[in-house]
């Protein structure tokens, strides 16, 4: 439920920093990824070592020292999580936070990051119902600040009282629970949304191939935003030389018989399927089992048509969004609202892949999305996992009306 959220933890001085090392290990094995930051009080009861093996990642606790330089850390570190969690928080860093102070680097982050922060405090009852100390949890709980309340029962300083930290499994749980709400509440939550990208292979011999140019970037960026979006997405991907997406189930094809095989197995219970793979229209006659030997003249291969899978979706369609891609040399617009009709589309996007801002292998991409509804959206030259993010958010608000009957 946590794959590849990113969780800042910071452990600041006191006895129950034992149970942040236990903390950081439940949400790495949740499948979090966990950067730790300390104060120097913190290492005094546990060394850096023991989170940097739970986490498998630096931990940070110097302001000054810049473990990248291209990087200013308390700021990346800052604007790379999805959650902060303070923990064990004791009465000072409470009290600094509550009063803008940042005079180390636990702080100076907290101060500078967007994310949603959460408190687990820890100390002494005493301390704990002091008038200063429940007067800085009350402005930061204004302030817009999570507290995670700690626990009744012995503690390190032999009192019997309010001021254990939330046991890490307890901690682990909220987490989940946050991130589940969240995501229950994002415009694709519970829709399948299945996506094709790169190129196709169709084998000649053992040694060589058909294909094309395609690198799979669009296609890779289209299914990272329908994640984000909530969605439970399938990328049913040709070989291409880029790392999974997160929160992706990912199907590897390499010829287009496989890919058709692979789409239609996901077909009937999606929500949308956009197809932005470079599918090869045809393939060798006959795949020689054994290397075809150079010849002295010319060589002839017969090729012969593999199948068109967005016609056939668009004949297979009951209430599926179907979206496909054209990337096209010349007359982008015209031939594309010409596959929209006859393939039986809702969307397609389309480019001229002779622009220098687009095509494949490009970061960026400039596209115009068409319906069947009369939409004619053109998109100027942007990053492609920023324009996979506004095609899609286009998409749903076009079907607002019906995104939750299908």
């Amino acid at each position: 439920m946590l794959d590849n959220k990113k969780i800042l933890l910071c452990v600041t001085g006191g006895i129950a920093v034992y149970k942040a090392v236990a903390l950081v290990s439940k949400l790495s094995q949740a499948g979090a990824d966990v950067r730790v930051m300390m104060t120097e009080s913190a290492m005094e009861f546990v060394t850096p070592l023991s989170f940097q093996a739970m986490s498998r990642n630096d931990v940070y606790f110097d302001t000054f020292d810049e473990k990248d330089s291209q990087v200013i850390a308390h700021i990346d570190l800052a604007d790379w999580a999805d959650l902060v969690i303070v923990a064990p928080a004791t009465a000072n860093v409470i009290g600094k936070l509550a009063n803008g102070i940042a005079d180390n680097m636990v702080t100076t982050t907290l101060l500078a990051t967007t994310a949603e922060v959460w408190i687990a405090p820890a100390m002494n009852v005493h301390m704990y119902e002091n008038k200063a100390v429940v007067r800085n949890i009350a402005r930061l709980h204004e302030d817009g600040y999570r507290f995670i309340e700690p626990s009744e029962g012995f503690l390190a300083c032999g009192y019997v009282g309010k001021g254990r930290l939330e046991e890490p499994e307890k901690i682990v749980a909220l987490v989940q629970e946050r991130f589940q709400s969240k995501r229950a509440h994002l415009p694709l939550s519970g829709k399948k949304v299945v996506i094709t990208a790169g190129p196709t292979r169709e084998r000649i011999d053992p040694v060589r191939y058909v294909s094309n140019f395609s690198t799979g970037k669009m296609g890779y960026a289209m299914a990272e935003a329908a994640a984000a979006l909530g969605a439970d997405t399938v990328l049913i991907s040709g070989p291409v030389g880029l790392p999974k997406p997160a929160g992706v189930r990912v199907i590897d094809i390499e010829s287009a018989a496989e890919m058709f095989e692979a789409v239609k197995s996901e077909y009937d219970d999606a929500y949308m399927v956009v197809k932005s793979a470079a599918v090869a229209d045809y393939r060798p006659k006959e795949i020689h089992p054994q290397k075809m030997k150079k010849q002295s003249g010319d060589s002839n291969i017969e090729l012969e048509r593999t199948v068109d899978i967005l016609k056939t979706l668009g004949e297979m369609k009951a209430d599926q969004l179907l979206v496909g891609f054209a990337a096209e040399t010349q007359h982008a617009v015209e031939y594309g609202k010409g596959k929209l009709e006859s393939k039986n589309l809702d969307y397609i996007i389309v480019n001229d892949v002779t622009d220098p801002d687009a095509g494949f292998g490009k970061d960026t991409n400039v596209v115009t999305l068409l319906s069947k509804n009369g939409l004619h959206q053109p998109f100027q030259a942007m990053p492609k996992k920023e324009l996979a993010t506004l095609l899609l958010e286009t998409i749903i608000r076009e079907e607002s009306d019906t995104i939750h009957d299908r």
